[in-house]
């Protein structure tokens, strides 16, 4: 059987670029902050490691998607991308795509891990146990948990030593509200599909709180960040110009708009939800980096 050529535009989605803000934003909201606080940074290491966890996510995107179709957890009637249910790529290319994409992420650390130090080990290796072992604690209902580790502690901390060459734990205040907004991401996915998570007999953190308890959690990630960064602000640690991420809320209100009319229409009113939320994000990041540019000129 000959084999089939892909285009560029389905190897895109493929590796789904559009949720890369996801990993990419604590990554540069952290080097907005490195810049606000007067840190002498290398600012090739600072993108490179932007680059790097953006390579990484892609790899991620398509080991998740293998699992999630040998699993059956992704079928013909589920929400989200069908690269593998359509037969748009086989299972062994999205296999062999991420075993690709992994390598270059790693080849790449290496080289970021010999222009700093030994402490860049550490939370390399740990991306790369969240990347791989992904699948397995998402069925066990440790996803969420996997994502705020992953997108979020391991990026401002990584980022941070990588443009500094010293551990910041400052920059974890980053990951709190950044690092929920991302959470609330997959978490409006999993509410969505408990139904159909539930058919392929693996377990969410929504499943396990139910519908109900769910929606309240997912207003309390995309809600309460509004809150840290102003206590934050009000208490010294962060610039005050960060309260302008407070332009975000009212896109926000209106996540927490549609997340609630899940009471009354289902899985369906949801459906595009997790579309908002990476937007929501996105702007929640780049107003916070933006508050933090100006913090940095204005002192300068």
């Amino acid at each position: 059987m000959r084999k089939k050529k892909h285009t560029f535009r389905e190897w895109m989605i493929a590796v789904r670029p559009w949720s890369f803000p996801a990993s990419a934003m604590p990554v540069v909201v952290t080097l907005g902050y490195l810049f606000a606080s007067g840190a002498e940074m290398n600012w090739a290491n600072g993108l490179w490691a932007l680059v790097n966890i953006v390579v990484f996510h892609a790899a991620g995107n398509t080991w998740s998607d293998y699992f999630d179709y040998k699993r059956r957890v992704d079928a013909e009637d589920t929400y989200g991308v069908h690269t593998l249910t359509t037969g748009m790529f086989s299972p062994r290319e999205i296999y062999r795509l991420s075993l690709i994409l992994l390598s270059v992420a790693l080849v790449a650390g290496v080289g970021l891990l010999l222009r700093t130090g030994w402490p860049l080990l550490l939370i390399g290796f740990g991306g790369l146990l969240c990347s791989l072992l992904y699948p397995y604690l998402k069925y066990r209902a440790c996803g969420d948990y996997v994502i705020f580790v992953a997108y979020a502690l391991l990026p401002t901390l990584g980022t941070a030593y990588a443009a500094t060459r010293h551990v910041d734990w400052r920059v974890l205040l980053l990951a709190v509200p950044i690092g929920l907004i991302t959470v609330a991401i997959l978490h409006c996915n999993n509410t969505r599909d408990i139904q159909t998570d539930s058919r392929a007999h693996i377990r969410t953190l929504a499943m396990n709180l139910g519908g109900r308890a769910s929606v309240w959690l997912y207003c309390f990630e995309v809600l309460f960040p509004f809150l840290w960064i102003s206590g934050c602000a009000l208490a010294g640690v962060l610039p005050l110009w960060t309260l302008l991420a407070w332009l975000a809320f009212v896109p926000a209100c209106m996540n927490v708009r549609v997340v609630i009319s899940y009471f009354r229409g289902g899985a369906t009113a949801i459906a595009n939800l997790d579309e908002a939320t990476a937007k929501l994000q996105l702007l929640f990041s780049l107003v916070l980096t933006v508050a933090f540019v100006v913090a940095g000129l204005s002192a300068s």
